[in-house]
């Protein structure tokens, strides 16, 4: 089971989603319904919801890059470390996922800003999980798996 606890730095935020928290634990628990790889499990992570500013500082302080992103996220694991730990311990903090409004509040729309919000933390999430997209084979890989997350959660 996947819990995230979300934690709204930016007030602005609720401007696009009214109750950011309820919004996420019911995306989240959909997911939960639908996935049996993690149902003997606990796994945890947090979600800042931030602006430019912020972002700017983490992506600065923790990889050297003084410029604003859309998402950020720090895996507490590699993907093999945490495939031994998931058959070893029952509760596992899987990471951060940071995520700047200012990147994705010019979706007038608000299906869209919640489509482009969903897309986001659905590809922190699979990074949490240990993925990433440093070569064509890896993005192939983990696009597939936030395609999928994302049918699970808007069906």
């Amino acid at each position: 089971m996947i819990e995230i606890n979300v934690i709204t730095n930016n007030t602005n935020w609720f401007r696009y989603i009214k109750n950011p928290s309820k919004y996420l634990d019911y995306k989240i628990n959909k997911l939960n319904l639908k996935n049996n790889l993690y149902k003997k499990n606990l796994l945890l992570g947090t979600l800042l919801l931030a602006g430019s500013k912020q972002i700017t500082y983490l992506n600065t302080k923790f990889r050297k890059k003084n410029k604003s992103t859309d998402v950020l996220s720090f895996p507490f694991q590699t993907k093999s470390d945490l495939k031994k730990k998931i058959k070893m311990e029952k509760e596992i903090y899987l990471g951060d996922i940071i995520i700047n409004l200012d990147k994705i509040k010019n979706k007038k729309i608000n299906k869209q800003f919640k489509n482009e919000f969903n897309s986001l933390w659905i590809h922190g999430l699979v990074h949490l999980f240990g993925y990433d997209h440093k070569r064509d084979k890896d993005f192939a890989q983990m696009n597939q798996i936030e395609k999928k997350y994302l049918k699970i959660i808007n069906d």
